[in-house]
C-alpha cells in the first residue's frame, strides 16, 4: 500500500551559508555521492530526473521527482533545503525535509532512509567543517558479498576494522584496511548500523544495511591530492569480500 513518508531534521553547523549551499547543489560527491548539479532555477532540470521547484541561494533549494526511476519502493521523492545565517553568517542553520511516497515495505524503507539521513547529514557537517572545497575522488559500492546480508555482519565489519565491539565515537583508533595495512583514523560516528571513520585527508563511511535485507556498503571521500578513486574502489572492495570469503 502506497503511503506518504516525511523526515525532518535541523542543525547548526561552523560553515556559512554559502558553503552549505554549495555542498548541497554541487559539491555533493565530499559527502553523499555525486549528483548532476541542478540548473540554477525554479522549473529547471535537478538530478536523477527531479525539477528544481524552490531556487533561492543561498537560503532555499528544492527538488522533486514523481514516478522515482530505478526505486521500485518509492513513487515520488523530495528534498527540501532551508539555510539561514547564524553569528553574521559564519555559522549556518539548516532544515532539511526529506519526503515523498513509498510502494512497498514500507516500515523497512522508512527505517533505513530515517537511520541513513542522520548519517549523510553528520557526514556532510564533517565535510563542511574539515574538506569543504577540496577536490574529491569519490568511491563507492553497494553491493557486497551475500554473505554480508547476515544478521550479524556488520559486527564482523568492525571487527576485521580492529575496532572492539564497544569503541565509540571520538576514539582514536590504529584501524586495519585494505591489504591488511594499517591507518590512524577517529571514529567520528558509530552505532549498529553506520561507521564513520576520519583521517586527515578522507571520510570512510561503512553502512549496515542488512539490517535491512542488503548487502554491506562502503563509501569513500578522498581528499588527499594523489587520490584515486577507481583504487580505492577495487581496495576496499576487496577488503570486504575478504571479511566475508571465510
Amino acid at each position: 500500500m502506497s503511503k506518504e513518508f516525511e523526515i525532518v531534521r535541523e542543525f547548526e553547523v561552523d560553515a556559512s551559508p554559502e558553503q552549505v549551499w554549495e555542498a548541497v547543489t554541487a559539491e555533493t560527491g565530499g559527502w553523499m555521492w555525486p549528483m548532476e548539479a541542478p540548473e540554477p532555477r525554479e522549473g529547471g532540470k535537478g538530478p536523477f530526473g527531479s525539477t528544481v521547484t524552490a531556487w533561492d541561494p543561498p537560503h532555499r533549494y528544492v527538488n522533486r521527482v514523481e514516478n522515482v526511476e530505478d526505486i521500485a519502493e518509492q513513487s515520488a521523492n523530495q528534498l527540501d533545503y532551508t539555510i539561514e545565517p547564524r553569528e553574521g553568517g559564519k555559522r549556518a542553520w539548516v532544515r532539511y525535509v526529506h519526503s515523498g511516497i513509498l510502494v512497498e515495505d514500507w516500515d523497512n524503507q522508512y527505517d533505513a532512509a530515517d537511520k541513513h539521513t542522520d548519517f549523510y547529514l553528520h557526514t556532510l557537517r564533517e565535510y563542511l567543517t574539515r574538506f569543504a572545497g577540496r577536490p574529491v575522488a569519490f568511491a563507492t559500492f553497494e553491493d557486497g558479498p551475500e554473505a554480508s546480508k547476515a544478521a550479524d555482519a556488520f559486527t564482523a565489519v568492525g571487527r576485521a576494522l580492529g575496532l572492539a565491539d564497544d569503541t565509540a565515537e571520538g576514539a582514536k583508533v590504529r584501524a586495519r584496511g585494505p591489504a591488511g595495512r594499517a591507518f590512524d583514523a577517529v571514529v567520528d560516528y558509530r552505532n549498529p548500523y553506520f561507521i564513520g571513520l576520519r583521517t586527515d585527508t578522507a571520510l570512510i563511511r561503512f553502512f549496515g544495511r542488512n539490517h535491512w535485507g542488503y548487502p554491506v556498503g562502503i563509501s569513500v571521500h578522498d581528499f588527499a591530492p594523489d587520490a584515486d578513486g577507481k583504487a580505492n574502489e577495487t581496495a576496499w572492495r576487496g577488503w570486504l569480500d575478504g571479511v566475508f570469503s571465510a
